[in-house]
């Protein structure tokens, strides 16, 4: 009794709207008409088979959901996410010759929350219920936080991690010349040692030549390495509160990044050649990477080299974590936004994302695009199985690999993503070039040194030792705290 007394002072209390008891505050009052559907736009950045999927499942949505409630979406590549970015901000600026702002856009944090500081996005909690929210993954959801008050500004829709893709074929070879173990990745420590093994055993293969052998690893997404490497040992880099980030630079940290990913570059253990990590695979260039879940895709089944082209197989593998600490490991992806207009559109806008993440449809993406599914009953091994069986889809072998890969990750690392801040992008772009691009030049001048007849440790010598790391650390701090405008 007491219950539809509420429920009836609240329809007394809306007297001039429809709706009712149990429906999210933006919901109510919201009438959609099907013979008069209202069209909603989508920007995003998938291309290729991610674009392909991405406009079935609209198609999927337009001729059923969509048509029986009248809401019609229009889905539009914007090229890549910086492509996007660029036209997203331009649309809310009102740029010279810029097109209207959609109703949803996919964004990162730190787009979405330039786009929120100018009063844009709507709160998303206004057209859920808790009961739906709890379905989806909690960190996944917590990281859409970004409102001045936390409010949910990013929706998750694909989410994904971080992976160790290897050359199974150049792995077994080195493993069964020098006993190499898989175990050996296990750790970054581990990795870095295994790399120099892999360059001097190259290196042996042609003792005529000199310092000719190959670099194994490579990664993409430098920015992770740094905030993830932090956040496994204990410090969080970016810290964030109040939108305000504090940088937490800590001097062991940073000792053991630059060990583990310049001192094996500027030697010849690692090294990165084209854009990306798997392009590098394909030239011959390196035998492993560490690179996002939908870069399994792009793993190359051959290998092209001076003698040839070669077929390969590939593992796929939890990437490394520094010896002694807690796994964690990146999570990433963008999430979609919606923008400020009418009830009717952010409503119809929220709906279809809703049926967007139904586990069916996101299984259904996530198989063809690497993309981690984000309800929280999807991220299951016998799940996925089922519903590939069930609705006869089409996954790769590396695709799915990767899932599952990451399904267990899930339930073994701590999940982590930096929380958007002002200059955000700025500091980003510090952490994924200035090691980065250190490491490329003085890599350069060791293979310079080495032609002029110096060993390899009198090459080195200058650039990896204590005083080395204490100059770039200085510098490293500085273009830091003058990016986040300290």
């Amino acid at each position: 009794m007491r219950r539809m007394a509420r429920c009836t002072a609240a329809l007394l209390a809306a007297a001039l709207v429809l709706g009712g008891c149990g429906q999210p505050a933006g919901q109510q009052g919201v009438k959609l008409d099907p013979k008069h559907p209202i069209n909603i736009t989508v920007w995003h950045y998938y291309n290729s088979a991610q674009q392909v999927a991405f406009d079935k499942l609209v198609e999927q949505f337009n001729t059923t959901e969509g048509a029986q409630r009248g809401i019609f979406v229009e889905a539009h590549s914007q090229g890549n996410v910086t492509d996007l970015e660029g036209k997203v901000l331009d649309a809310f600026n009102k740029a010279v010759g810029s097109e209207a702002p959609p109703d949803i856009f996919s964004s990162y944090a730190d787009t979405a929350y330039a786009i929120e500081k100018m009063g844009h996005l709507v709160d998303l909690e206004q057209y859920m219920t808790q009961e739906e929210l709890s379905g989806y993954v909690d960190s996944f959801v917590e990281e859409g936080r970004i409102g001045e008050n936390g409010e949910l500004r990013i929706f998750p829709t694909a989410k994904s991690s971080e992976i160790f893709m290897l050359n199974k074929t150049a792995w077994d070879a080195f493993s069964a010349a020098t006993g190499a173990q898989l175990d050996q990745l296990e750790t970054r420590e581990g990795l870095a040692a295994t790399a120099q093994q892999y360059y001097e055993w190259t290196d042996g293969l042609t003792p005529d030549t000199a310092n000719d052998g190959k670099a194994f690893y490579g990664r993409d997404a430098m920015a992770n390495m740094f905030i993830i490497g932090s956040q496994e040992l204990g410090v969080e880099l970016l810290h964030v509160e109040g939108q305000q980030v504090e940088l937490q630079v800590d001097t062991e940290v940073m000792r053991r990044l630059w060990d583990f990913y310049y001192v094996p570059y500027v030697n010849g253990w690692y090294s990165a050649y084209g854009r990306f990590r798997a392009d590098d695979v394909k030239l011959g260039e390196i035998a492993a990477y560490t690179g996002s879940t939908a870069s399994a895709l792009y793993f190359p089944d051959q290998v092209e080299t001076a003698q040839g082209t070669q077929d390969v197989e590939y593992l796929v593998l939890p990437d490394p974590s520094f010896e002694g600490a807690k796994p964690c490991a990146v999570q990433q992806g963008a999430g979609m936004v919606v923008t400020k207009s009418t009830p009717e559109r952010e409503y119809a806008a929220v709906e279809f994302l809703k049926w967007f993440t139904q586990t069916a449809n996101n299984v259904e993406f996530a198989c063809t695009a690497g993309y981690l599914p984000v309800k929280k009953e999807a991220l299951d091994r016998q799940v996925l199985d089922g519903m590939i069986a069930e609705n006869g889809l089409e996954v790769t072998d590396k695709t799915y690999d990767s899932l599952v890969t990451c399904f267990e990750l899930v339930k073994t690392h701590e999940l982590y993503t930096s929380k958007a801040f002002d200059n955000g992008a700025a500091v980003r772009k510090v952490l994924e070039y200035n090691l980065a691009d250190k490491a490329a030049a003085d890599r350069e001048l060791v293979e310079q040194r080495l032609a002029e007849g110096q060993t390899r440790q009198q090459a080195t010598a200058d650039l990896t030792g204590d005083a080395a790391f204490g100059e770039w650390l200085a510098q490293f701090e500085a273009a830091l705290h003058k990016a986040a405008g300290k």
